[in-house]
Order: structure tokens, then C-alpha cells, then sequence
């Protein structure tokens, strides 16, 4: 029997602990949001955050931009947002489609201002243990795992995706509770025996269906972030069916970790705007 782990009953806790911490700041915290292209999956999730924002008081400024936009015209911009007193949190929608340079786009976000938590300084105080805004995602990942009560400690992982910028900080949470963390790349075939051994797997490799039950071990833990629409326009993740039954708990899309990860946003921005008017 798999327990489904809910991650909307999780966020909906966080969400109305940030709404009353904003209710009583001076002013409302600014987030800007830069899209580029039509990618269904990130108009969704952007949509999400644009929602739970104004629900919980956060001014937000979302700008659009074509794919063909270039890596120089989205940095120009960027600085524009640093300097502005009224935004206080700045999130590029990933991946960036158009062939642009991510990590120059990320590098250009000033670090108290990266509620995403991909600036490279970022990165480096977490891994130093000496976080400033950690990525939401990576703690929401590790919420859906506090929230099965299974123990951590000691425990095998595997990372299963395309994007060091997503595994690196939640390898370093993850070692952080004890876990033994791998992060792997690549086709199921190459993957599956170590996938098999893990106690844990997260899979975000945005393919629907790829990790399925016979790459899964009995019990094992799974927390799926993979975003895909399926042929009948439903949000769908990376896990196929069959997972559910043989694993012994699940974070399914929708319902899991993109929720969590949104509320986890909401309260990046209001500790970036503490740590700026500091």
C-alpha cells in the first residue's frame, strides 16, 4: 500500500503563515518574474506563483518575453530590477528556451535578490552551511520527505534529472539529514540498477511515464517534480502508474511538490525583503 504524500495540505499551512507575516510588515514585498517564451509547462507553473503571491499580499510584476530574446537584452534588465526599491525578489522562469545563457541570466540577479536560491553565492553559502535563500524547490523536496516520518538518516538517494542547478542544493540538504545523495543523468536502461538500490528517488526529468514500477524498490520513498501535459491537457509527472502500489510513498503531480514549492517562494521573498531593509 503506498501512502500518497499532499503536498496542497502542506502548502496551504505555509501560505497563511506568510500571509499573516506580511500582514504585518510596513509594506508589501515586490516580486518580479521574468518569462520567456510560450512553454505551456512554465506559463502554468508561473501562473501558480503569480496566485499564491497576491492571495498572501506580495506585489508582483511578471514581464514577458519572446524566445528569441537575448541573453544581453534579459541581464540589461535584470540590473534594471536590482536597483529598485520595490522589488525585492527576482525569479527567471526555467529553462530558459531560446538558447540563452542561463547562468549569466542567474549570475546577474543580485544574491539577496535570487528568491529562486540559483545565484552562485547562493549556492556556495548553502553548501557552506551558511544558507541565505536556499532554492524552494530543494525545500520542498525535503518537507515531502520529513512529511513521510520515514527516517532519513542513513538512507540511499537518487537524483534523477538534466540540471545541475536543480540537483546541487538539494544533494547538499540532503547530506545535511544524513542521506547518502547521488545525482545521475541519462536513458532508464543505464540508470535502472541504481535507481533499483535506492531508498530514495526523486525524479525531474521531464518525461511522462519514465520511471516505472521495475525501477523502483519495494517501499522506497518517491517524490516526483517531472511537469508534462498528456495528450488529454492533464498536468502529469514523471512517474507512471504502476509506481503507485509498490512504492511505499509517493509525491504525485499534481498535488506534491509544486504547491510547496510555490508557498516556499512566497517566504524567500519576504526574507529577502527582511535581509535588504535590514
Amino acid at each position: 500500500m503506498t501512502e500518497i504524500l499532499n503536498g496542497n495540505v502542506l502548502a496551504k499551512n505555509i501560505r497563511e503563515k506568510a500571509a499573516q507575516r506580511i500582514a504585518k510588515l510596513p509594506h508589501p514585498p515586490g516580486l518580479a518574474v521574468i518569462l520567456v517564451g510560450d512553454n505551456p509547462a512554465s506559463h502554468l507553473y508561473v501562473g501558480l506563483k503569480e496566485r499564491a503571491a497576491k492571495e498572501v499580499g506580495i506585489y508582483i510584476e511578471k514581464m514577458l518575453f519572446p524566445t528569441s530574446v537575448t541573453t544581453k537584452k534579459l541581464v540589461a534588465d535584470i540590473k534594471k530590477l536590482n536597483d529598485r526599491k520595490d522589488i525585492h525578489g527576482i525569479l527567471v522562469q526555467l529553462p530558459l528556451p531560446g538558447g540563452q545563457d542561463t547562468d549569466a541570466v542567474i549570475a546577474a540577479i543580485q544574491p539577496e535578490k535570487d528568491v529562486d536560491g540559483f545565484h552562485p553565492e547562493n549556492r556556495k553559502r548553502l553548501a557552506e552551511n551558511k544558507p541565505l535563500l536556499v532554492p524552494p524547490v530543494s525545500l520542498a523536496i525535503m518537507r515531502m520527505l520529513q512529511a513521510s516520518r520515514a527516517p532519513l538518516h542513513n538512507r540511499s538517494a537518487v537524483i534523477v534529472g538534466n540540471s545541475d542547478i536543480f540537483a546541487e542544493p538539494l544533494l547538499d540538504l540532503m547530506r545535511e539529514a544524513g542521506v547518502t545523495a547521488t545525482f545521475v543523468r541519462g536513458d532508464a536502461t543505464a540508470i535502472g540498477a541504481k535507481l533499483r538500490a535506492a531508498d530514495i528517488i526523486v525524479v525531474a526529468v521531464g518525461e511522462a511515464g519514465f520511471l516505472t514500477r521495475d525501477m523502483v524498490k519495494e517501499g522506497a520513498i518517491v517524490i516526483d517534480v517531472g511537469t508534462n501535459k498528456a495528450t488529454d491537457g492533464r498536468v502529469i509527472g514523471d512517474t507512471a502508474p504502476d509506481v503507485e502500489g509498490h512504492a511505499g510513498f509517493l509525491s504525485k503531480v499534481p498535488g506534491g511538490v509544486g504547491p510547496l514549492t510555490v508557498a516556499y517562494l512566497l517566504f524567500n521573498v519576504i526574507k529577502a525583503m527582511e535581509v535588504q531593509e535590514r
